[in-house]
């Protein structure tokens, strides 16, 4: 399979891996040829990369890093919290908080057996950017970061249940913001951005008298937009005062928001998203974290088409553990011909060669 815009998608080809809608189902199957009518629907719909399977790609291996039944559950789980915040009168809240908390720690605790039986973290990219991010899509995905982050960073099990708890309440407090302004197309007024922010304070009073939520895991709510040179909110916290939990989070956080889609944005890349984080290294974020990100997320994932600096074109094929930036590449052209046959070049071997553009198209396309 190989991974290509929705942009320079034609009739003919065929879906290499399925394509589910806002409400976690399927809506076109692995397998299927794509028709005009399908390619316009996916445009509509601001898909914006889709799988497909040709002669060039076969053989390379997109695995799905959750299965298809947890992912589901899990994001029931967490859109029946937020819904459920949402209608809730404050006399009931607390109760009816703690005891989706305790179903959302179940299903936590099965993302967590599934990534430990999948030690190939760095595929965890592959499925989970391809889905839009809605507000319980996107609790989801910082989750699988954080969890990637933190088991590089080899924090404890009962740690890691906290951070990824943290990860999956750490927006609950958007269900007390008015959802035109979170929904906003345009930019937001100084008045709505400040509503906005208050999402972490909500998210915090929510959670951080819970009995079976840890403190810690309400400060994730509280303070995962805070920035080490002081510049986040609510309380614009300084490096060591931020928790360390909250470090990690604001990378997966920032990560998600800018690999999927948004009102007022399509997504990026992620590789482009990590140029973003790179760039706020040491001011807004955590080196040692973003380190931990690039060893446990494939930053470009199978099936991605890539330009290399020596002007060879090709197919992301296989990754190189701890090794985000130099994966293994299938050759597909060079000198500006389509080759005869196809070879793999490992980046980790010729450290000369560098990957320069993404998302590129071969020659007879």
């Amino acid at each position: 399979m190989r991974l290509i815009s929705v942009k320079v998608l034609r009739a003919g080809m065929v879906l290499g891996h399925t394509i589910y809608n806002v409400n976690d189902k399927p809506l076109l199957q692995a397998g299927v040829t794509l028709t005009k009518a399908m390619v316009d629907r996916l445009r509509l719909l601001r898909v914006q990369y889709v799988y497909i399977a040709d002669g060039k790609s076969e053989g390379i291996e997109v695995k799905e890093s959750v299965p298809v039944h947890v992912r589901q559950e899990t994001i029931r789980e967490i859109k029946d919290s937020f819904a459920s915040i949402q209608t809730s009168s404050k006399k009931d809240m607390r109760a009816m908080l703690a005891d989706k908390a305790g179903k959302i720690q179940n299903v936590l605790k099965n993302i967590m057996s599934e990534m430990d039986a999948n030690q190939d973290l760095m595929m965890i990219l592959s499925d989970a950017y391809l889905y839009d991010s809605y507000i319980f899509h996107h609790s989801y995905n910082v989750t699988l970061y954080t969890l990637a982050i933190g088991k590089q960073l080899k924090l404890p099990v009962k740690q890691l249940e906290q951070l990824g708890l943290g990860a999956m309440l750490h927006d609950i407090g958007k269900t007390m913001i008015n959802e035109e302004i979170l929904m906003k197309e345009g930019p937001l007024t100084d008045e709505e951005f400040e509503e906005i922010k208050k999402h972490t304070v909500h998210g915090f009073e929510l959670l951080k008298n819970l009995h079976n939520v840890s403190l810690l895991t309400a400060h994730c709510a509280f303070q995962h937009h805070e920035r080490l040179d002081g510049s986040g909110y609510p309380r614009g916290l300084k490096a060591a005062d931020i928790h360390p939990y909250a470090k990690i989070l604001a990378v997966a956080d920032v990560f998600d928001a800018c690999t999927s889609n948004r009102v007022y944005r399509e997504k990026m890349l992620p590789a482009d998203a990590l140029e973003i984080l790179l760039a706020g290294s040491g001011t807004l974020f955590d080196p040692v974290v973003i380190k931990a990100f690039q060893m446990g997320i494939a930053i470009y994932p199978n099936g991605l088409t890539v330009q290399l600096s020596d002007g060879r074109k090709g197919i992301v094929a296989q990754q190189n553990k701890g090794m985000s930036t130099r994966p293994i590449i299938r050759i597909v052209e060079e000198n500006e011909k389509i080759v005869d046959a196809t070879y793999e070049l490992d980046l980790s071997k010729h450290l000369d060669c560098t990957i320069c553009k993404t998302g590129i198209m071969f020659i007879t396309e």
